[in-house]
């Protein structure tokens, strides 16, 4: 029989060795979550996973494995002959499944079989995702954070693009979590991720972090959108110092349009999120806030919801923390002049903090 190896130790570098990650799960899994890289080759699709389940339960294992495999046979059949068609002599494929189990060792066999030097993941995505826990908790308390804070609009997001830009280390959340942090905050075409997917994106990031030089973050509720930071990383930033960033409200306000163009185009998501306030300040106030939207005044309606709804939330936040900021940055556009201003300043006032 062919012989394949198999792979328990999951990091960048052992991941690096191989020429294709093969997800051997239903399309519905692979969705949920899968390995950075990974390309979908399913031995079963979802339709048939149940099928297969389906025979387990209510005939015999028997008949569930006799047309398990069948299907198998057949759908890695179609991968040889279309995703797999090219690969050469050489090529080095890594296989995986749920828990290592039929999955990905029938699939392991078959590739082998062809000749490439091909393993199989101790565990499967259940070792994946182990390691991402226990990366997550392991890292999350030795980061130097910096957090970067500030009212809506205030321009924290390009604020940390533009220190990635410069070389600094950056953990975009709202990135990550495909959501931008408010009632408004939905980013259009683009789905959030799971949980899961959210943190197996927090930990590639994290774990191409260098621990002796200061990490910036955005200052995030528990919560972005649906997506909740994972505790050991939370706890870390409500532990570091505050980086608060001062905007005029009329320049956060155009800030905001230019963060969100999508909005103003889309009644009804403003609509939508409009109504999702209305527990919070009551029909009559939201009533005037959607009357500047159905009549175009767009810089009036942002300036509103900054100085009646986002402004006090946040000031009835902060008072919640023990501590003030560590160090204010200001700036009175959020022009590039401007923003470059204050990425100077923010990085001052980081290595003033990281010395202290």
């Amino acid at each position: 029989m062919a012989r394949y190896d198999t792979l328990s130790q999951l990091d960048a570098q052992s991941l690096s060795g191989f020429d294709m990650i093969i997800d051997a799960r239903s399309p519905g899994e692979f969705a949920e979550d899968h390995l950075p890289g990974a390309v979908n080759l399913p031995v079963l699709d979802d339709d048939q996973r149940a099928e297969v389940g389906t025979l387990y339960a209510q005939v015999s294992p028997f008949e569930a494995r006799r047309k398990g495999a069948a299907l198998v046979a057949r759908n890695v059949a179609a991968h040889l002959e279309t995703a797999l068609s090219d690969k050469p002599k050489g090529f080095k494929p890594l296989v995986y499944c749920w828990r290592g189990g039929m999955r990905s060792n029938s699939f392991a066999i078959i590739l082998a079989s062809v000749g490439w030097r091909t393993c199989v993941i101790d565990g499967g995505y259940r070792t994946w995702r182990r390691t991402v826990i226990e990366g997550i908790e392991r890292t999350a308390p030795g980061l130097t954070l910096i957090v970067v804070d500030g009212q809506t609009g205030s321009g924290k997001t390009v604020l940390l693009h533009r220190l990635a830009e410069r070389g600094e280390q950056v953990v975009d959340l709202e990135g990550l979590a495909a959501h931008r942090g408010s009632a408004f905050g939905a980013e259009p075409e683009r789905e959030q991720p799971s949980q899961k997917a959210f943190e197996t994106g927090l930990w590639s990031v994290l774990a191409g972090l260098d621990l002796a030089r200061p990490v910036f973050i955005e200052a995030e509720s528990a919560l972005v959108g649906r997506c909740r930071i994972p505790a050991p990383l939370w706890e870390a930033m409500k532990a570091s110092p505050r980086v608060e960033v001062r905007v005029p409200a009329g320049a956060r306000a155009a800030h905001t349009l230019e963060t969100y163009p999508d909005m103003v185009g889309d009644a009804d998501r403003i609509a939508d999120a409009l109504d999702r306030l209305i527990p919070l300040h009551g029909k009559a106030k939201v009533a005037e806030w959607r009357a500047l939207a159905e009549a175009g005044a767009f810089r009036a309606f942002a300036e509103a919801l900054i100085l009646e709804h986002y402004d006090p939330a946040y000031t009835r936040a902060r008072k919640r923390q023990k501590d003030g900021p560590a160090a204010v940055v200001e700036a009175a556009r959020l022009d590039k002049a401007w923003l470059d201003s204050l990425a100077d300043q923010l990085l001052t006032a980081a290595k003033r903090l990281v010395r202290s």
